[in-house]
Formats: C-alpha cells, sequence, structure tokens
C-alpha cells in the first residue's frame, strides 16, 4: 500500500508568496485604472453655435420695469340706463357716430305714462285753482275783521269826544252827572271791543297765513308730481347726456325695459387711458407716479401710473395708467396694448439678459464659454432683482463672461459643451 509523501514546506510558501503578489499587482493595477479614469476630462457635448443665445456680463446701471397687456379705455364713460319703464320705439343713432348731449339715440313709449302726465297736469291745475280760492275766502274774512276793527275805532274816537264834553258840562252842572258817566262807560266798553277786534284780526292773520302755507303745500305737491311725471316723459327720448362716440346700444326695438336696464354707452374718445394686467408677482414694487410707456402697435405713448387695484384676479393685478403723451392715429377705446412701467434704476450692478428660466433671488446653472470660445463649462449663478430683458448677477460671474442663456434642459447630464 503506497504511503503519503510530504510536501516540502518551502514550496509551499513559495505558491503563497505568488498568491500574495499577484493580488497586489491587481489591486495596484485596478487603482491606476481608477486613478487615470477620474483623470479623464469629461467627454463635451456637441452644440451647434446657431442654436444657442448668448450674452456677455455688463456692469453698469439697470432700469428695472415690468410689463403686461391691456386695453386703452376712455376715461369719461356713461352709462345712459333706464329711468322708467317702456317699451323701444326707434333707435335713432347707431354705436360708433359721435354724438352731442342733447343727442337723442333712441325712443321709448309709454302709454300709462303719458296718462300719469296728463293727470298730474289736472291735478296741478285743480290744486293751483284751489288755493286761489281758499286766498280770496280768507283775504274776505279778514277785510270783514278789519271793517269791524275800523268801525269799532271810529265809535271809540266819538264816544270819547262825547264824554270829554259830557265831562265839561257836568262840571258846570249843566247836565247832571249821570250823563257824564254814561258818556264815560260807553267810551270804556268800546275801547275793550276794539282790544277784542284786534286780537280776533291778529288770530285770523295768523290762521290764514298757516292755511295758506298749507295751500302753497299743496300745490308745490301737485307741481312736485308733475315735474316728476314731465321727467319721465322726457326720458322717453334718451339723450347723450355728454359730448363723445356712442359706443353701445344694447337693446332692440320693441323690447321692454325696467327702470335700471342699460340701453347705451357713450365716452370721450380724445380722453384714453391704459388699463394694465401686471403679473401679481411683478406688481408687488409697482405704485402710483411710476414712468410708463404703451406700445399702441401704431406708437408708443409716455404716462403715469394712476392706480393699482388691490385685488388680485386670475394671477394679475390692474395698474391705470394716465396716458400724457400724444396719442397715436388708430388710438381708440378697447384697442390692445402693450404697457412697461419702469420700477427703479440700479447703478453699478453686474447683469446680463434675461435666460430662459430663472427667477429673481433664485440660483441657477449657466453654461460660460471659456476664453477660447469653443467650449461652455456648467457655472453656479446667483440672481439678483429681474428686469423685464435684464437681470441682476450676485454671483457667479464676471464682467465680460459670455454665458448661454438658451434652456439648458436638452444638455441634462452634461457640464460640459462643445460648440462647433
Amino acid at each position: 500500500m503506497p504511503m503519503d509523501v510530504a510536501r516540502d514546506p518551502k514550496i509551499k510558501k513559495q505558491k503563497q508568496r505568488r498568491r500574495w503578489l499577484f493580488a497586489a499587482v491587481g489591486v495596484v493595477a485596478l487603482l491606476v485604472v481608477t486613478f487615470a479614469i477620474y483623470s479623464l476630462e469629461p467627454a463635451a457635448y456637441p452644440v451647434d453655435r446657431e442654436a444657442i443665445w448668448t450674452d456677455s456680463v455688463e456692469r453698469g446701471e439697470m432700469v428695472r420695469r415690468v410689463r403686461g397687456p391691456g386695453t386703452l379705455v376712455p376715461e369719461e364713460v356713461r352709462w345712459l340706463p333706464a329711468r322708467t319703464q317702456g317699451r323701444i320705439e326707434r333707435i335713432l343713432t347707431k354705436p360708433g357716430v359721435e354724438v352731442k348731449a342733447d343727442t337723442v339715440i333712441l325712443e321709448l313709449a309709454n302709454p300709462e305714462l303719458d296718462q300719469e302726465l296728463e293727470d298730474a297736469q289736472l291735478a296741478l291745475a285743480s290744486a293751483r285753482a284751489d288755493f286761489d280760492d281758499l286766498r280770496a275766502r280768507l283775504q274776505s274774512e279778514v277785510l270783514e275783521i278789519e271793517a269791524r276793527v275800523t268801525q269799532v275805532s271810529a265809535n271809540l274816537e266819538a264816544a270819547k269826544l262825547q264824554a270829554d264834553a259830557d265831562r265839561e258840562l257836568s262840571k258846570e252842572e249843566l247836565i247832571p252827572e249821570i250823563t257824564y258817566k254814561r258818556s264815560q262807560l260807553q267810551a270804556d266798553q268800546l275801547g275793550e271791543q276794539l282790544t277784542i277786534e284786534n286780537r280776533l284780526l291778529e288770530r285770523k292773520q295768523t290762521s290764514v297765513d298757516a292755511r295758506l302755507a298749507a295751500g302753497r303745500a299743496a300745490v308745490a305737491q301737485e307741481e312736485a308730481r308733475y315735474a316728476l311725471k314731465r321727467s319721465q316723459v322726457g326720458s322717453l327720448f334718451l339723450r347723450a347726456g355728454i359730448d363723445g362716440v356712442l359706443q353701445e346700444v344694447p337693446v332692440e326695438v320693441g323690447q321692454q325695459v325696467q327702470p335700471g336696464d342699460t340701453l347705451a354707452r357713450v365716452a370721450r374718445p380724445d380722453t384714453l387711458m391704459a388699463e394694465l394686467q401686471i403679473p401679481e408677482t411683478q406688481a408687488k414694487d409697482v405704485t402710483v407716479g411710476q414712468r410708463a410707456e404703451v406700445d399702441t402697435r401704431n406708437g408708443v405713448v409716455e404716462g403715469r401710473v394712476i392706480r393699482v387695484d388691490p385685488a388680485v384676479q386670475n394671477g394679475y393685478v390692474q395698474v391705470d395708467v394716465d396716458l400724457v403723451g400724444e396719442l397715436p392715429r388708430g388710438a381708440r377705446p378697447d384697442l390692445s396694448v402693450d404697457g412697461t412701467i419702469e420700477i427703479e434704476r440700479l447703478s453699478d450692478v453686474l447683469y446680463i439678459d434675461r435666460p430662459a428660466y430663472g427667477e429673481s433671488g433664485s440660483t441657477i446653472q449657466l453654461f460660460k464659454l471659456t476664453q477660447d470660445g469653443d467650449r461652455a463649462v456648467r457655472v453656479d449663478v446667483s440672481l439678483g432683482r429681474a428686469s423685464v430683458n435684464t437681470i441682476e448677477v450676485i454671483s457667479g460671474l464676471q464682467v465680460g463672461d459670455e454665458v448661454i442663456l438658451t434652456d439648458p434642459s436638452p444638455w441634462d447630464g452634461h457640464d460640459v459643451l462643445k460648440l462647433r
């Protein structure tokens, strides 16, 4: 039976050394390859120069502006409502026609109102007649009392004369004393009667004044009712009220209207303003008095902000701009315009054209061109205050740096671009 031969320990150690040597060589080779891979520059992504938009960083004054669409609207607009119920009888003026204040736009019909006007006129005539009759009767009553006062006054003077004469005769004992006393008593009675008649005349005069005042009030009431009916009948002929252009007549012949219904709109086309819709994120810096420019697509008009709506509607804030410059030809109400408002002027700041992405106060990544202009490297850029076409650069770029402002999303995953 064969026996196992013991191995030489030296051979075993040599094999172990060889294995460790091979392992060390492999590790070293792996490290060398890894270092070489990391030492290589990343592959540059090719981009066509004509497909990109670039701009150079500048230092100087940057004007902050906000922009928004809008429309021209008249400063003076008059909506003409129906003042009474009626039916549209005729439309005499069409929209677009220049009108004067007394131009009749349309005519309404209301037979009941015509009858009410006649009734009011008759009632007024009756009230005036009743007042004249009342005044005549009261004057007669006053005259009667005045006549009695006059008569009593005359009788009193005669009685006083008789009493004086009887007193002298009584002193000379030519007549009995009783005769003198009777004469004096009659004079005293007439004096009291005159006092009573004067009081009656005063009270009568007071009563007359009160009754005449009531009569005048009744006449005034009928006059007011008649004036109202006459005004309502007059309103059946709808007039423009101001000089301007008739813009709208939202009714048709034969249509029944109620008081308060809109019948027409008249505006003055020579005094226009712009109503701009500014995004709510930009409107926070807009204040009254700021300078503005309104592009009518046939010319640019200067203006001033006169009102900022405190409410936000559908993400926009309405800003009213008063146009202080001469309006170009073709400017008319409801014309679509674009407005630009100057917010502030920033002096000695870094700025570039506003990129396709990136908001005020954000940090974005842009591709900066190398000195030779053949490559562009991705860099972090902090942005500051923004305007319509420019934005402030806080950090990440220097004066003269040229950057790509085109949307870089197609180059996601690449940090270097090769321009061709």
